[in-house]
């Protein structure tokens, strides 16, 4: 049986106009920063006269360390939006911008599938309303002040040798990872070693989804540190004096974008770090406006629960005081399969031992889940190759942890199939049984913290660390920083650093390479394995088959 491509889907959806999305959610035409018929900004200052209001219940949703197979987090995101709304309920979801680097690489888009879906698709995952080209410029304008800064005389008396504040371009290109900038003689600088990271992982990113108005974002872009003097001292964005002119061009894209699932429900677009090099959430300033308007907000952090809800339930909720009331953990046969040691090929194949041995990994992220408090279920994604013996043994395991699984099948039936996940949430959200609390608390040593989220979420024996790192951690405290939280960067496809480690392991260490202090943003990053921030393309990039075809229509996009 053959199926509709998403971008098939998508261009059959019945949009409605952008005006009428937001009277679902009573935000008047008036404040609404239209792009086109179907998109629009949700103004400032609509916001901000929404302090006081009570918030409605959040729900995140996040997965099983991802696979070749699919999980389909996204989707479901999207699916039990609709469906909270087809039960009955004000519902809206808030998920992340797309990057181009993912899009014309090997990821895909980013606005779920089949029909479960945001829209306009080609339009979320290309320019959008042109969020992140405006950090990407914000981003690179202080870089370019920096250069000039040391060019003109260098009064704050930078050491050229530590500038810590890289570059950054939205397109994944491992040719600018390690570059030798400023040649060409005097007239161009003084030469010295830099480099490029994705703009998903900019710092600046992280600042946006973080901040909770524009005095909150020029505050923070100030805090940023761009380099250090001979003495050791850091060198402050404010000290070169950009933080004003960075927060003028992003100052439209602080504001978040409202757009529509393929059932005319609301959904909130915003901001798109990378969860397994930066902190992988949509904007606080989305989520928390979501909450003003709606009394269910559907929300998700990227790849798997040890990456994303992690970082979500530790720094997200930790600095905007976010108190989620359930967790739902999308997994699929297909990639309980994967876990199990099947090979994708062989995956059609009913294998019902297959899909218990790859259990364990889906029963650590539950166990990880239930430390911060939250309850959680877990939603099987369905494929029309399961079998009906494959779920229950998915169901089965799911229950001997404490948690129960319900099958979903949005991606074919839209919020018809997701009916009883929405109903089985609304169950949890009303039994009021979360308890929310991080992981560790702000006065533990950041090393400390590091070891925490290793040992305690990735299940490792030790942490590798160096003593040039153990120093750099300790003067960070001494400065003032140790009551950051830490962002772990970290291969996505395992619990260790090892891409090609699935299940759920054990007998490992984790390696930290490198940290960097994200002082603005509010966390201290710790590089792990041979993870990278500026990734690369794929043999075979999506961008071949990415073209306009003689309909004048994108095809090509997924």
């Amino acid at each position: 049986m053959e199926y509709k491509t998403d971008i098939e889907i998508a261009r059959e959806a019945e949009k409605e106009p952008i005006q009428a999305i937001g009277e679902k959610l009573n935000i008047p035409y008036s404040e609404l920063l239209p792009f086109g018929h179907d998109k629009a900004k949700v103004s400032e200052e609509f916001i901000k006269g929404l302090n006081g209001k009570e918030d409605g219940n959040l729900i995140l949703v996040t997965a099983i360390n991802p696979t070749p197979a699919g999980e389909g987090k996204t989707t479901t995101t999207v699916g039990l939006g609709d469906g909270l709304n087809k039960i009955g309920k004000k519902a809206a979801i808030c998920i992340r911008e797309a990057s181009l680097g993912p899009c014309f690489g090997m990821k895909g888009g980013a606005a779920g599938g089949g029909y479960a879906q945001v829209v306009p698709m080609e339009d979320m995952n290309l320019h959008f309303t042109g969020d992140f080209h405006a950090i990407t410029s914000a981003h690179n304008l202080l870089a370019a002040m920096v250069d000039n800064h040391v060019y003109w005389g260098n009064k704050l008396d930078i050491d050229v040798r530590r500038i810590a504040y890289r570059r950054v371009m939205d397109m994944n290109d491992r040719a600018l990872r390690q570059i030798v900038c400023n040649l060409g003689g005097v007239a161009n600088g003084f030469p010295r070693e830099a480099g490029f990271d994705i703009t998903v992982a900019s710092e600046v990113m992280a600042i946006l989804c973080l901040a909770t108005d524009l005095e909150d974002l020029e505050k923070r872009l100030g805090d940023i540190i761009v380099a250090y003097r001979r003495d050791r001292t850091p060198v402050y964005c404010r000290d070169i004096k950009a933080d004003g002119a960075m927060t003028v061009l992003l100052q439209q894209a602080m504001q978040p974008n409202l757009v529509q699932t393929l059932e005319n429900n609301p959904a909130f677009v915003h901001g798109g770090p990378f969860a397994n090099i930066a902190h992988g959430c949509n904007s606080v300033v989305a989520t928390t406006t979501a909450l003003k308007l709606a009394d269910y907000v559907v929300t998700e952090a990227g790849f798997g629960a040890d990456l994303g809800a992690e970082k979500f339930l530790n720094i997200k909720c930790r600095k905007a005081n976010l108190k989620p009331k359930a967790v739902v953990i999308v997994a699929t046969v297909r990639a309980m399969k994967m876990n199990g040691g099947i090979l994708k090929a062989d995956l059609g194949e009913e294998n019902i031992q297959a899909v218990k041995d790859g259990c364990p990994n889906l029963g650590r992220h539950i166990e990880n889940i239930k430390k911060f408090g939250v309850p959680a279920i877990v939603a099987i994604n369905h494929f029309v190759s399961d079998t009906e013996a494959e779920i229950q043994a998915v169901k089965d395991y799911a229950i001997s942890q404490g948690c129960e699984a319900v099958v979903a099948t949005h991606w074919a039936n839209g919020s018809d199939g997701t009916i009883e996940l929405a109903n089985k949430v609304v169950e949890i959200v009303e039994g009021n049984t979360a308890n929310y609390a991080p992981l560790y608390p702000d006065s533990m040593p950041l090393l400390e913290k590091i070891e925490c989220v290793a040992k305690s979420i990735y299940r490792a024996d030790e942490v590798v660390v160096d003593k040039k790192i153990r120093d750099q951690l300790k003067q960070w405290e001494q400065q003032g920083y140790g009551n950051l939280p830490v962002c772990m960067a970290k291969t996505q496809y395992s619990f260790t650093t090892d891409p090609a480690q699935r299940g759920a392991p054990v007998g490992f260490s984790i390696p930290v390479r490198e940290v960097r202090l994200s002082a603005g943003a509010g966390f201290v990053v710790a590089i792990c394995g041979e993870v990278m921030t500026m990734p690369g393309l794929p043999s075979v990039p999506a961008a071949e088959s990415i073209r306009i075809n003689d309909e004048g229509v994108i095809d090509g996009l997924f």
